[in-house]
């Protein structure tokens, strides 16, 4: 049986290219959570006016990789110290977050925090709240490292964290 994880590292290129390579996860969508607005566009979330994050949605199995495992990776592939911001991208829409779906998931999530805490130099930012609505994002948004690699914020940003993912967690990818 499936289980669900949603998260926010910044940009959902980024997130999604590296989970779709990781084993026992068996979809994976981008899109916005944790905003007011009703059924957001890409357009109006960049504005940082609805309250949504970049986040993205998978359904795993946990026979196959923990919801503990998929927040070592997520603590592992962006930066959880940095308010509002991944590298160049800045604003609340690119928050550090973990959307939880029950309450085991909120109490590992809040000890993987714990543990994380004495990884990093500066204070672990990354939100932690209960899900709320999930909306899809638009089409093109959807694996797009595999549809643009050359792209260029594809292969100077979204594959570096790929190949990060790749030399630390060998024994996790399909």
């Amino acid at each position: 049986m499936s289980e669900v994880a949603i998260l926010g590292g910044g940009c959902f290129w980024c997130t999604e290219a590296v989970y779709l390579e990781v084993r026992g996860v068996s979809k994976i969508e981008s899109g916005y959570m944790g905003g007011a607005q009703p059924n957001p566009t890409y357009e109006q979330v960049c504005t940082g006016e609805t309250g949504h994050a970049e986040v993205v949605r998978m359904e795993f199995d946990p026979a196959q990789v923990s919801y503990r495992d998929l927040l070592e990776i997520f603590f592992t592939i962006h930066d959880p110290t940095t308010l509002n911001r991944q590298g160049n991208d800045v604003g609340t829409q690119y928050r550090s977050v973990i959307f939880y779906q029950t309450p085991e998931q909120e109490a590992t999530a809040r000890h993987v925090i714990a543990e994380m805490a004495h990884v990093w130099d500066a204070p672990i930012v990354t939100e932690l709240a209960p899900a709320t609505p999930f909306y899809k994002a638009e089409d093109y948004h959807q694996n797009y490292f595999a549809q643009h690699p050359l792209q260029g914020y594809c292969a100077f940003v979204v594959a570096p964290k790929v190949a990060k993912f790749r030399k630390i967690y060998a024994g996790k990818i399909r």
